[in-house]
């Protein structure tokens, strides 16, 4: 059913009412939330690729490749890569996949709301919603999201923590399926708690550092190392305060009209999409 001109009109008026009210039911949420997230041992990983493996078979992606001898990156058909480095303490595997911001820089650019941060901790994306604008994927510190270029009917393909088994009180498949128990499912603050005290208790085994609590504002993923993170190829020049804050000013300083442009751009999303799918049924 295609959107109509009231409809259109009516979705920008709500938007006039979020304005006016946002900025509060927001700082309500936040407060009242606790997000979940992973904490990532990498002195615990033996580079199996259980996680890569059960990833691929739980959300319908193809099989990962046997042979791996290049550092990867995710890509559209993979939302998960563990690679194997050569450090100062020997070799040590890393695991990659989207971060889980908490406050998402792929959300605050997105202009129609399609990636969102959920109240449980996932970053996830809304097809619905997306106009295929792929700023996600220039904002993104950590270059998490990735864009189906050869699809007919292109996503942005990422992880998402397994939100639907979160939804249900399960924990994701990549932490229920390592062998080696190197991914620990929980609240972000006890995952926190309990990476300070292996830290605490093995100072030998650990760089005293634990890369997400404060990068980029804080992400759902939590990592311990045995060497600087630099060694494994993780950034580590990133603020440490989240990339969204850099435009709360402006945003509250410009014209409204500023405000509701991802209202607008959705709105002829939608009426573009349902005309080319009335053609099409004709």
């Amino acid at each position: 059913m295609g959107i109509n001109r009231r409809g259109f009109l009516g979705l920008v008026g709500a938007t006039g009412l979020t304005l006016a009210i946002g900025k509060n039911a927001s700082a309500k949420n936040k407060s009242q939330v606790e997000f979940f997230g992973i904490l990532y041992d990498s002195t615990r990983c033996v580079g199996c690729r259980t996680c890569e493996y059960e990833c691929a078979a739980a959300h319908g992606l193809p099989e990962p490749v046997s042979e791996v001898e290049a550092v990867r990156k995710t890509n559209e058909s993979c939302n998960t890569v563990v690679n194997t480095f050569q450090t100062t303490k020997g070799e040590v595997y890393i695991k990659r996949q989207c971060m889980h911001c908490n406050e998402p820089a792929c959300g605050a650019a997105c202009l129609t709301q399609a990636m969102q941060k959920n109240e449980m901790g996932p970053v996830t994306w809304n097809g619905d919603k997306c106009m295929g604008c792929r700023y996600c994927m220039v904002s993104c510190p950590f270059d998490g999201p990735k864009f189906e270029y050869h699809s007919a009917n292109p996503k942005i393909q990422k992880c998402d923590m397994c939100f639907e088994r979160q939804t249900k009180g399960e924990a994701p498949v990549c932490v229920t399926n390592c062998p080696n128990e190197a991914l620990l499912y929980g609240k972000r603050r006890d995952l926190i708690k309990e990476a300070r005290r292996r830290i605490y208790e093995k100072p030998d085994a650990y760089v005293d550092h634990i890369y997400g609590e404060h990068e980029a504002g804080g992400t759902g993923w939590l990592y311990l190392s045995p060497v600087p993170f630099e060694e494994l190829g993780m950034n580590t020049k990133l603020q440490n305060s989240s990339y969204p804050a850099l435009t709360k000013g402006f945003l509250y300083s410009v014209p409204s009209i500023f405000v509701l442009v991802p209202t607008l751009l959705l709105g002829v999303y939608q009426a573009t999409k349902n005309n080319l799918t009335d053609e099409s049924n004709e």
